[in-house]
């Protein structure tokens, strides 16, 4: 019976064992061979066994020949259907990025629950183990975040990353679109400006000895209008029909001048105070640049209209002064289109314009003509961010070409810079801009530098030793236009660097993206900002609370009333040109609620109360938070109204993703 037992026991395994085989044998699938392309990245595409730019997966010292190059901000999406069993994978910034700034966070969630967290990964760290079990997860999300510092040079790596499960394999899927934002209704806050005149822009102007002068009096009015000024000094002249102030000024010193506008409606007077000194930029540069609009599409016909458009819009009559023309102006060396090939320099080196530019000097002459300023672009290496001509071992020669032509500003770009540096110490990231800074500091005029190397070295510590103004970021334009991805990390990082700012020198969280303008990874056309209402308001906002320059950067032809009602409220726009230059601080912070505070001259503050969150917020501000005591005037700045005494604390109902702006005066 024994014997008979046991071979019925033998037969049944038998017909049951392909079963069983089925049920417990395990697969093993490289994340390489999914299908890729629907994997999000914030550039470029992601690569299967080599990083984000192709080259050899490396993390640290380590090599690895399987994995998938990535670049933060970054999603994939995998159906396992309940099969899988485990994700693992080594992690990391591939040192292919080359720069201080790749800090990369990554993420797996199963089902919406975040199953493991790396930390922040930074270049030239070892890889990171992950394993992670999958057992009745359906859907896996591998996410790649940017280290809360903006995303530019966050090549990421899953390097030896696979997937082990049974049955049907996985399988990619797309990754949902972000949910729209619910409409907004576009409500201009700032009331227009009155017929009499009213003074607007800086109390304060830099220039150095000998000089250039050339200031146009930022007035608002019926016109038209006479001006004057009070305590000129001897050097200068004023157009007493345009507002322009030229001349020259030899002596260092402080000039006190009054500065009077008068129309058949009123008179305005405003004083005015020059430094002849060392220092420029002594408050936050002001104006426009046609990078995010217009690309590589940008002509001598479009710097010269957008300075029409600063004129008849009245930007200008609110202090916007610079007119910039960014990369692209050029030369392509080895083109072989017409308008933009050729030789890049002449015989005797002297950088050449390309064909939509026929002359460089024509074109900053007539900026000039309405008192504005202009600006141009350049980079430490030997080719732009868009393959044009470098300045590269002509930094003394172009030095001198710009301030020929007359250009008032120069926004200098690191942009390939890397292939020639030699190294990444600080001592490397500081020596092209203390080069090219030398270099401007022979000519006769003065030349406003804007550093542009996206916060490499903490240019914070040292920008204001070779610069005005320098970019503590990555491109806004390519962060992404929600609020969520892009303004609030950027914005959110830019406001703790509020000890390095002051007169002279300051932070740059780059430009205002709002009206219309281009995709910036596909260099396209113009079209209406991806930031809604609020984050319009909450952008204006949050640059004039940290005293950021005001750089627009949409289309000057394209400025409707609610675009101009952001730009050109004067009480917004005196928090950021405030003559004191503090930037302002970080008073409290929640994942819903952002609240900077910024002093002020008069012994005021201004408060920025930002709601993070996607719902309405009613925010709370108390005194000890805001560093104030006893009873305080409130007066919201946006709609230029008092709101009366308040004592303890004051409230404010905050859209969503939007901003309330104060100012509050001890009463």
């Amino acid at each position: 019976m024994n014997t008979l037992f046991a071979a019925r026991c033998a037969l049944v395994l038998v017909g049951l064992w392909p079963l069983i085989g089925s049920a417990q044998a395990s697969e093993k699938l490289p994340l390489s061979s999914l299908d890729l392309e629907l994997m999000t990245t914030g550039w470029g595409k992601a690569q299967a066994k080599k990083s984000v730019i192709g080259t050899t997966l490396r993390i640290g010292e380590r090599e690895f020949t399987e994995g998938v190059g990535t670049h933060a901000e970054s999603e994939f999406d995998i159906d396992l259907g309940g099969r899988g069993q485990r994700f693992q994978a080594m992690v990391g910034a591939d040192t292919a990025s080359g720069n201080d700034l790749a800090v990369v966070e990554f993420v797996v969630v199963g089902d919406s629950k975040e199953l493991w967290r790396s930390g922040l990964c930074k270049l030239d760290e070892a890889a990171k183990p992950c394993d992670v079990p999958l057992a009745g997860v359906k859907i896996l999300k591998l996410l790649v975040t940017d280290g809360d510092n903006g995303m530019t040079f966050d090549y990421a790596d899953w390097a030896d990353a696979y997937i082990t499960y049974t049955g049907e394999p996985p399988r990619a899927i797309p990754v949902p679109p972000e949910p729209a934002p619910p409409p907004e209704e576009r409500v201009i806050l700032t009331p227009p400006a009155p017929a009499t005149p009213r003074m607007n822009g800086p109390k304060v102007y830099g220039v150095r000895p000998g000089s250039p002068f050339l200031y146009r009096i930022p007035v608002t009015g019926q016109r038209p209008m006479t001006y004057g000024a009070e305590g000129l000094p001897a050097g200068l002249q004023l157009d007493s029909a345009t507002g322009i102030i030229t001349g020259r000024l030899t002596d260092r010193g402080e000039y006190q001048v009054e500065l009077l506008a008068r129309n058949d409606r009123g008179e305005a007077r405003r004083p005015f105070r020059i430094v002849v000194g060392d220092k420029l930029a002594l408050t936050p540069p002001m104006g426009w640049d046609n990078w995010y609009v217009h690309y590589n599409r940008v002509t001598d016909k479009t710097i010269r209209a957008a300075a029409d458009a600063m004129i008849s819009s009245g930007m200008a009559d609110y202090g916007y002064q610079y007119v910039n023309t960014d990369d692209c102006w050029n030369v392509i060396r080895g083109s072989d289109d017409k308008e933009i090939g050729g030789e890049p320099r002449d015989p005797d080196g002297r950088l050449r314009p390309n064909k939509r530019f026929p002359d460089m000097q024509a074109m900053a002459d007539y900026i000039h003509s309405t008192g504005l300023k202009a600006g141009i672009y350049g980079v430490p290496g030997p080719r732009t961010c868009a393959g044009y001509e470098g300045n590269y071992g002509h930094e003394a020669q172009d030095a001198q070409s710009f301030a020929e032509w007359g250009f008032d500003l120069l926004k200098y770009d690191w942009c390939s810079y890397s292939e020639v540096a030699g190294g990444r110490s600080r001592e490397h990231l500081i020596r092209p801009f203390k080069v090219m800074w030398e270099e401007l500091q022979k000519q006769d005029r003065d030349i406003v530098v804007n550093i542009c190397q996206y916060g490499m070295g903490n240019v914070w510590e040292w920008g204001h030793q070779y610069g005005h103004f320098w970019r503590t970021t990555g491109d806004l334009g390519l962060e992404g236009g929600r609020l969520s991805k892009g303004l609030y990390k950027v914005g959110l990082f830019n406001a703790k660097l509020a000890d390095f700012a002051g007169p002279g020198g300051w932070n740059d969280p780059d430009y205002l993206l709002v009206g219309w303008v281009g995709d910036a990874a596909g260099m396209g056309e113009g079209r209406p900002t991806t930031l809604t209402v609020n984050e319009q308001y909450t952008q204006m906002s949050m640059w004039c609370v940290m005293a950021a320059p005001l750089i627009f950067s949409g289309d000057m032809t394209k400025l409707d009333p609610f675009t101009l009602n952001i730009l050109c409220n004067h009480e917004v726009i005196e928090v950021d040109q405030d003559p004191l230059g503090k930037q302002g601080r970080i008073a409290r912070k929640t994942d819903d609620v952002l609240i900077l505070v910024k002093e002020m001259e008069d012994g005021s503050k201004a408060i920025g109360l930002f709601n993070l969150s996607a719902a309405p917020l009613k925010i709370t501000a108390d005194w000890p938070t805001l560093g104030i005591s006893g009873n305080q005037l409130v007066r919201d700045l946006w709609r230029q109204k008092d709101l009366g005494v308040f004592k303890d604390s004051f409230q404010a109902n905050v859209p969503r993703h939007g901003a309330a702006m104060l100012r509050m005066w001890a009463r």
